[in-house]
């Protein structure tokens, strides 16, 4: 059975991939300035662009250029739910979810500990990372996130720092649509050749895990490439 295009939120095509970090480094930027920095068609890139948006990660918003006729559209990252409606129903839904699960299993709250924002943020990420293929393990006593991206290993041969910086900018901005005290404190890129793991905090509050080193999690695109570079010859030659 052929894959549907939502399938792993549109995620496991290099192209798109690509597009989605231009979109990320540069907000607002017309398509014909994202589609020559993804290096491909302008029509291409407004397919992917439309995925993208569909699935909640992209929203566009019309350009006052002062020209007569339709204005063009610039896309940015969605941040905050209520910037797409496609966000926000994801989120509601995974709230929905999550709190049918706890009444069902009383032992997975952890709403005593971390509060129920916090709980409902864990909620929106896990179910971002499960439907973007990253079998999510979530640790809710010291706040790690382990990832498995085997989805991506086609992918990311040549390009894996490119695919850690798109993730953890996504991670960050799911944390940051609902609303809540979590953050990403650190990306662990390649502490195994199919795992990362991510640290996320309390805001206010110092991490609860004793993972040392890592990326800051709000690391600039290009100090979570090299970050992740750094990592990924660490792990091929650990000597």
């Amino acid at each position: 059975m052929p894959r549907r295009v939502n399938d792993y939120r549109g995620l496991t095509q290099k192209s798109r991939l690509k597009l989605l970090h231009a979109v990320q480094r540069v907000p607002g930027r017309l398509v014909q300035e994202l589609a020559e920095e993804a290096e491909m068609p302008i029509t291409t890139a407004r397919d992917h662009l439309r995925v993208l948006e569909d699935e909640g990660l992209v929203v566009s918003a019309p350009i006052d250029t002062g020209r007569r006729g339709r204005p063009p559209k610039g896309y940015s990252p969605v941040r905050r739910a209520d910037h797409s409606s496609v966000a926000q129903r994801r989120a509601a839904a995974a709230r929905r979810r999550g709190d049918v699960l706890r009444r069902v299993e009383p032992e997975l709250d952890h709403s005593t500990s971390l509060g129920t924002a916090a709980v409902h943020q864990l909620d929106a990420l896990y179910e971002h990372l499960d439907d973007a293929g990253l079998a999510p393990e979530i640790d809710p006593e010291d706040l790690t996130v382990g990832l498995l991206p085997c989805l991506y290993e086609d992918l990311i041969d040549a390009e894996r720092p490119l695919v850690c910086s798109v993730h953890a900018k996504l991670v960050r901005h799911q944390l940051e649509q609902t609303s809540g005290p979590l953050e990403l404190r650190q990306l662990h890129p390649f502490v195994g050749p199919e795992r990362c793991v991510l640290v996320l905090g309390l805001r206010g509050e110092a991490p609860r895990s004793s993972r040392a080193g890592g990326i800051d999690g709000d690391s600039s695109d290009a100090e979570l490439e090299q970050g992740a570079r750094r990592a990924l010859r660490e792990l091929s030659d650990p000597s």
